[in-house]
């Protein structure tokens, strides 16, 4: 990670590093509360992979939008969601973002563009693809990121989503988290070719391929690329080599990979390089620990405040479906 690469903003990168934080407070706060049976259902983590939603997000309007997936936590706080009300979600409790219907896999929001989590690999890239369709005929200059994982590129959607992006010049920014798993398989074993990005360039899209775990780097690339959608150079490709720090679910003990190589790229971790480009940019340690201590203060109340949380009323639990009307 060269800090003089990227001119370096320091208050920006310092911004990050707090979002970024504040996922990984509610990412081991969420897991916590899944072992404890206090949230049901799978829950996956983005440990690992903050700095690809903020670098990302980063660049976004509030107006803009993003579909993301299963492991979708992480880029609903990047879009503005609050914790609060997704760890109401979580619990299934009143006043979470879909009113405790939806879940850890069902996250969103549209007050700031997040369109949905999705439990179908995939399933998210032609709901993007259609979103910016629609922002294209509008002409309201907004732009659509979808991030997915690397497992989705052997999905019919992904070649579907891109060629159809690709065919009408859509504003649409595709982001691989090129995490080196799709579930309990290496993705490598599965997958021919040179990956995402040389996919991508095969249907005709510019593809950029870089460290997705250098906060600074996603959001420099990813500001050149935005700026391209905006002029209506679209779509974009965008490959984020990661790693998937905790196994696939809150459950999974990831036995199938060696301790040492998970210990290894605990190295590249994303918040302990950023913490450490700050130093050396002369932002103090202790600064940066008032940081962590601040975002996990702010998740343990919103912890405190799901479990306090009313559960629905029976009376909406066939309200937000879309259906003729209500059951006899």
């Amino acid at each position: 990670m060269s800090d003089a690469k990227h001119n370096i903003d320091v208050e920006r990168l310092r911004r990050h590093y707090a979002t970024m934080g504040l996922i990984r407070a509610f990412e081991d706060a969420a897991e916590q509360a899944a072992r404890e049976g206090k949230v049901t259902g799978a829950v996956h983590s983005s440990v690992g992979q903050e700095a690809i939603a903020v670098g990302v997000c980063a660049n976004l309007r509030q107006d803009d939008q993003i579909t993301t997936t299963h492991r979708g936590h992480g880029h609903s706080i990047a879009k503005g969601t609050d914790p609060a009300k997704m760890m109401r979600e979580l619990f299934g409790r009143a006043g979470g973002t879909s009113g405790g219907k939806g879940g850890s896999m069902h996250i969103a929001d549209f007050s700031v563009g997040m369109l949905g989590a999705n439990g179908v690999v995939a399933a998210g890239i032609p709901i993007a693809v259609g979103a910016a369709h629609g922002a294209k005929l509008l002409g309201n200059g907004r732009v659509v990121a979808c991030f997915f994982g690397d497992g989705a590129t052997n999905r019919g959607p992904f070649l579907e989503g891109l060629n159809w992006a690709k065919v009408f010049t859509l504003p649409v920014l595709f982001v691989c988290e090129d995490n080196a798993f799709a579930s309990t398989t290496r993705t490598k074993a599965v997958t021919a070719g040179d990956g995402p990005a040389a996919r991508a360039r095969a249907i005709g899209l510019h593809a950029a391929d870089i460290d997705g775990n250098d906060v600074a780097l996603v959001d420099a690339t990813v500001a050149e690329l935005v700026a391209r959608l905006r002029a209506g150079d679209g779509p974009m490709f965008l490959n984020c080599r990661t790693y998937r720090l905790r196994g696939h679910t809150a459950a999974d003990a990831a036995a199938y990979r060696d301790a040492s190589e998970v210990e290894a790229r605990w190295q590249h971790d994303p918040m302990k390089l950023t913490a450490e480009q700050l130093q050396r940019l002369g932002v103090a340690e202790s600064h940066l620990a008032g940081l962590r201590q601040a975002a996990t203060v702010r998740v343990a109340q919103a912890l405190a405040e799901a479990a306090a949380a009313p559960y629905p009323a029976r009376a909406t639990a066939f309200t937000d479906v879309q259906d003729v009307g209500a059951p006899a």
